[in-house]
């Protein structure tokens, strides 16, 4: 019975109609407080935010793709730059070839015109001494001419007829000895 007796009391579970009313409109205040007030500053700093993310989301994908060109140019340039190096190092590899080419040929024009001029000079000197052996010899046959004939000789006609047929002959005997000298060494060589 006492069980009864405590039913018939206000129920602690169920509150007073009137704090239930008051409860609602305090929390029918407060909601419409919160959202006229509170929720546009929540929803205006999180849009911020978002758009914050967003953007910076955005501007780490425009610094990307910007530093993705930047490489791209840089490779480009690099491949440019390395093209061109091993076209000057191969322009100046010709030119250094031209030049030694150049310079073969010049020293090669110089030594045959100190050859020609060698050769020139060895002809006239070959010549005079030539000529000086002649009157030496001429002078020298002559006098021997005289002595031996026990005349004199010195008529200059006659004189250098005489020393011109006796070199004239000097001179085809040497040439005779000379090709029978090379006849005798080409039959050996056959």
């Amino acid at each position: 019975m006492t069980i009864l007796a405590a039913e018939d009391g206000p129920s602690p579970l169920l509150p007073h109609t009137s704090e239930l009313i008051v409860g609602l409109v305090a929390f029918a205040l407060l909601f419409f407080f919160l959202r006229a007030k509170v929720f546009p500053i929540f929803e205006r700093t999180y849009a911020e935010r978002a758009a914050s993310i967003e953007g910076g989301v955005k501007q780490a994908e425009e610094a990307q793709a910007e530093a993705q060109r930047l490489l791209e140019e840089y490779r480009s340039q690099l491949a440019d730059a390395r093209s061109e190096a091993a076209r000057i190092r191969e322009d100046a590899k010709q030119q250094g070839q031209a030049i030694i080419a150049q310079m073969r040929e010049e020293a090669q024009a110089e030594a045959d015109r100190v050859t020609a001029r060698a050769h020139a000079q060895l002809q006239a000197e070959r010549e005079q001494v030539l000529r000086s052996l002649r009157d030496e010899v001429g002078t020298l046959a002559t006098t021997l001419a005289g002595r031996v004939v026990g005349e004199s000789l010195e008529d200059d006609e006659r004189s250098n007829r005489v020393v011109e047929r006796f070199l004239a002959e000097l001179e085809s005997a040497q040439a005779d000895d000379a090709a029978v000298g090379t006849a005798g060494t080409s039959g050996k060589d056959g």
